[in-house]
């Protein structure tokens, strides 16, 4: 497998990796990793923990994802990698011109005008009758148990909520936010860490998608429910939007990094960026991590990924290339090509010339998950449907109003979306599901994490611990405050514009279970940069 050494512990912040062999669950809130091992222990599989453990995040951890969100899922089963699209499109009535009607330039952060058609509820439906073993509604059950009686908020997460909190009180002022502050801000108080909230409306709503498979939500009382809601207050999305919307399998795209496969979801992801850069830095050596030329080839790596990304990544037939065009081998050399000893101003090429929760689990038959959803920027639109707890996302903020753009706003067409599950093969063999979650980090974090591991040998936990940077624009660079003094400073003189980092949880939150192909044994590592746990037997 790896070479790395499971006593090896350079960062001080760092635990010690998680080692087991029934199966594991890692994620960002221990009550969820528990409930998909609870899940598992009952004689589930790895799939139906994943959904269980999913579930039970939109109900402890709302301020990163939701029943009215998108998902996607890379799932191995039987020695195949399966990829799930749970993402939706803009509503089909929408366009450039009607946005501009309401008065708006550009698409705004919250309202209905962003809302997009959730997948969440459908995601986990396709899961369940493709590959689970136990009865849909059975794996909700924790989920529905925490919504009732209520759960005990964590610290990091209560950090989050009171933020969101001093966001939305200054600006949702509208009648159709104060749904979100009577679920989500009770009796006008803010919980704090270790304060119970409970959500009967969540735990209805979750019944029901458990009972119907979803369909409610799509094709019933779920989907008139937001139609109403809708209606009532000028938005776009409609039952019909809900009715005709199906999550989607796909092929999983992926490139083979010094041995290994990296796999990731076909675009609307931005998958795509993490394994261009990695296609990019393949053709280089690298003798160790913390070194300034180590880190000036991958940020550059990423800058030149995140210039193609941001001009061409949208709804996969809307694409002006295609996946494969993008991950050719020539078209990686010939951006390496561009990077010198100094930082660039990235530009996109031309191929033809040449907020949110991750988890993972793992079973002993084999099983693994790789498994993301989000409701985007913490809260999503700040929209929630009455007496459902249903908080509705707001991903349609990322299409553009500009009519030429590959992700110009179209009715019926899917933006593209940051939340990116990543996995690991070697020799057609699973080593296991990674991910690291938070906006256009997410990309960053999946080069670093898969570097730390295969080109420096770290293990699952001190692959996520290591000190992290992202590049935020043209050659503007935050780090950790960690990082070491001589690195900033040599990266600074190659021309990178660098920032120790305001908000220290800007740097994602991942997690990694790997299975060594010899023994059956899972090594699980989890976010030290909040509430992450690991479940395990």
């Amino acid at each position: 497998m790896f070479a790395f050494d499971p006593q090896s512990n350079p960062y001080p912040i760092s635990r010690q990796a998680t080692y087991a062999r029934n199966g594991m669950v890692a994620t960002s809130q221990p009550l969820a990793a528990q409930a998909g091992l609870d899940i598992l222990k009952k004689g589930g599989n790895a799939i139906d923990a994943a959904i269980a453990t999913a579930a039970c995040l939109t109900v402890v951890e709302p301020t990163s994802n939701g029943i009215g969100g998108d998902a996607y899922a890379l799932v191995w089963v039987k020695g195949k990698l399966h990829g799930l699209n749970g993402s939706g499109p803009a509503p089909k009535s929408i366009s450039i011109e009607a946005v501009k009607e309401a008065g708006y330039d550009k698409i705004p952060k919250f309202g209905w005008i962003p809302v997009t058609v959730p997948g969440v509820p459908a995601a986990w439906a396709a899961l369940s009758e493709k590959f689970g073993k136990l009865p849909f509604k059975e794996v909700l059950e924790p989920a529905i148990r925490y919504a009732e009686e209520g759960f005990p908020l964590s610290p990091v997460l209560s950090k989050y909520w009171n933020r969101a909190y001093q966001i939305f009180k200054e600006n949702l002022k509208k009648d159709m936010f104060k749904h979100w502050f009577e679920t989500f801000i009770p009796n006008g108080k803010v919980p704090k860490a270790g304060d119970i909230w409970k959500s009967p409306g969540h735990a209805k709503t979750l019944r029901e998608i458990g009972e119907t498979n979803a369909d409610s939500f799509y094709r019933g009382e779920l989907a008139e429910k937001i139609d109403q809601f809708s209606k009532d207050n000028g938005g776009f999305l409609t039952k019909e939007d809900l009715a005709s919307y199906r999550a989607e399998w796909v092929q999983p795209i992926g490139v083979n990094y010094r041995g290994y496969d990296v796999w990731e979801i076909p675009p609307n992801g931005q998958g795509l960026v993490a394994l261009q850069a990695l296609n990019i830095l393949n053709g280089f050596e690298f003798e160790a991590r913390d070194t300034v030329d180590t880190l000036h080839k991958q940020i550059e790596a990423i800058k030149l990924a995140f210039a193609d990304g941001f001009k061409y990544i949208t709804d996969e037939i809307h694409m002006k290339y295609s996946s494969e065009e993008l991950l050719s081998e020539s078209y990686a050399a010939r951006r390496r090509n561009l990077i010198t000893d100094t930082a660039l101003l990235p530009e996109a090429g031309d191929p033809s010339s040449s907020g949110t929760v991750y988890l993972s689990t793992a079973d002993h038959e084999g099983n693994m998950v790789s498994f993301i959803q989000s409701n985007y920027m913490g809260f999503g639109s700040g929209l929630v449907v009455p007496g459902t707890g249903i908080a509705l996302q707001n991903r349609g903020h990322d299409f553009s109003m500009d009519p030429n753009h590959s992700n110009a706003l179209v009715g019926g067409k899917k933006t593209i979306n940051t939340i990116i599950p990543g996995f690991l093969t070697k020799d057609n063999e699973a080593i296991g599901p990674f991910g690291v979650m938070g906006g256009y980090m997410q990309p960053q974090g999946h080069v670093q994490v898969v570097m730390n591991t295969i080109d420096f040998g770290m293990n699952p936990q001190t692959a996520l611990d290591a000190p992290r940077w992202q590049w935020m624009k043209e050659k503007s660079v935050h780090v950790e405050h960690r990082f070491a003094h001589h690195l900033i400073q040599g990266l600074a003189e190659k021309g990178h514009q660098m920032q120790l980092a305001v908000e220290p949880n800007s740097f994602g939150r991942g997690q990694i279970i790997w299975r060594d192909p010899e023994t059956g044994v899972l090594i699980g590592g989890t976010e030290s940069r909040t509430d992450g746990a690991i479940a395990s037997w």
